[in-house]
C-alpha cells in the first residue's frame, strides 16, 4: 500500500510524503504505483524547473517528499498552489478509481 500525507495550512497544501508501493501489480508492471509516481515527481519537476522554487525534496526507493518554503513571493506562492492542486486532484482520482486496498490518502494540518 502506498500512503501519502498532504501536509496543509488552512486550504493551502505545504507540501506532501508519499510512501510505500501500492502492490497492484508486480514491480515493472504497476499502474497505480506509476500514476502516483507521475503525479508527485511532476509536482517536484514542476516547482522547481518552471517556478525555480527551491523546495526540499527527499527521494529513496519507495518515498518521496517535497516541502514548500515557508517564505515566497506572492505570485510564486499561488502558482505554486495551483501545481500541488492539480497534484492532489490527479491523487484523489487515482484513489477513487482504486480504493482503498491500494492508497491511502491523508491531509495532515501543520
Amino acid at each position: 500500500m502506498t500512503k501519502i500525507a498532504v501536509f496543509k495550512v488552512g486550504k493551502d497544501i505545504v507540501g506532501f510524503a508519499a510512501e510505500g508501493h501500492t502492490g497492484f501489480a508486480r514491480y515493472g508492471e504497476d499502474i497505480v504505483c506509476a500514476a502516483v509516481s507521475v503525479l508527485t515527481q511532476t509536482a517536484v519537476i514542476g516547482l522547481q524547473e518552471l517556478l525555480g522554487i527551491a523546495v526540499d525534496v527527499q527521494i529513496k526507493d519507495g518515498f518521496l517528499k517535497c516541502t514548500l518554503p515557508q517564505k515566497l513571493p506572492d505570485q510564486v506562492w499561488q502558482q505554486s498552489q495551483l501545481i500541488m492542486q492539480v497534484m492532489y486532484a490527479g491523487l484523489k482520482a487515482v484513489f477513487q478509481e482504486y480504493g482503498t486496498a491500494y492508497l491511502e490518502i491523508e491531509e495532515v494540518e501543520q
